[in-house]
């Protein structure tokens, strides 16, 4: 018999939970460890429609990347994730910033998507173990790395333009300018990442710092499914399905 307490301490050798950030709630959130798992589900978050789904799918533990409880909460009333897991009877495991930095994990992955040779990981303050990963590429001009990225997340991206070609560049899932300095510093010339703000564009065109900001949905979701066979190839006997998920980002381009 498998258990919730087994596929957790298997995350937990790959992507150890110790190496979260300070401000992360990585681990086992929702459940019973000793509780038995045949089917498990995989998704970015736990939203109603992935919920939905896994409940169809008779899932009985589901693998997030964010967090199910991540901030204090004062309650947990109908409606709420948390919740409405435990009322379902489905257990639920995040591994957030650990699988960010973890080898074969968010960022490594990105590394693979991207065709990066010779990535290694960026040291910072920021995180216990090094997140971002900077290595080489074939020359991009700004405009050209911004296409390629699009074309490999399927998505539209947004581009600021440092100087000069690209031969160095870094990635990082998610909300990764906290790094742009440590980045800056291993030699990137380019910075793929998920979200920026505008006064971190501004301030990585003044550095020169090409950035391509891809989203933080399309920077992370596919990479669970880098999880999910890391967890087949573990316990083949599991069942495991990705659930569906949309991104909750449209854009609308005015028309005239």
């Amino acid at each position: 018999m498998i258990t919730v307490k087994m596929v957790s301490g298997f995350i937990d050798r790959i992507a150890p939970y110790s190496t979260k950030c300070e401000w992360d709630n990585c681990g086992l959130l929702v459940g019973n460890a000793d509780s038995e798992v045949r089917r498990v589900g995989f998704c970015l978050d736990l939203t109603s429609e992935t919920l939905d789904e896994a409940k169809k799918n008779n899932v009985d533990l589901i693998v997030t990347h964010h967090p199910i409880i991540f901030r204090a909460q004062k309650n947990f009333l109908s409606g709420n994730m948390a919740y409405e897991l435990a009322k379902s009877g489905i257990n639920a495991i995040s591994a957030h910033t650990c699988f960010d930095c973890a080898d074969g994990g968010v960022n490594d992955y990105l590394c693979s998507l991207f065709s990066i040779r010779n990535s290694v990981g960026v040291e910072s303050e920021e995180s216990v173990r090094p997140m971002a990963r900077v290595g080489d590429i074939d020359p991009l001009e700004p405009d050209e790395l911004a296409s390629f990225v699009a074309e490999k997340l399927n998505t539209t991206v947004r581009l600021v333009e440092g100087k000069g070609t690209i031969t160095r560049v870094a990635v990082c899932g998610g909300a990764g300018m906290c790094f742009a300095n440590e980045v800056i510093s291993c030699g990137a010339q380019g910075y793929i990442t998920g979200d920026i703000s505008h006064h971190e564009m501004l301030e990585a065109k003044e550095k020169g710092l090409t950035v391509v900001a891809a989203g933080h949905f399309e920077t992370e979701y596919y990479s669970m499914a880098s999880l999910q066979k890391m967890i087949n190839k573990e316990f083949p006997e599991l069942e495991t399905v990705l659930l569906s998920q949309s991104n909750p980002v449209r854009f609308i381009k005015y028309k005239d």
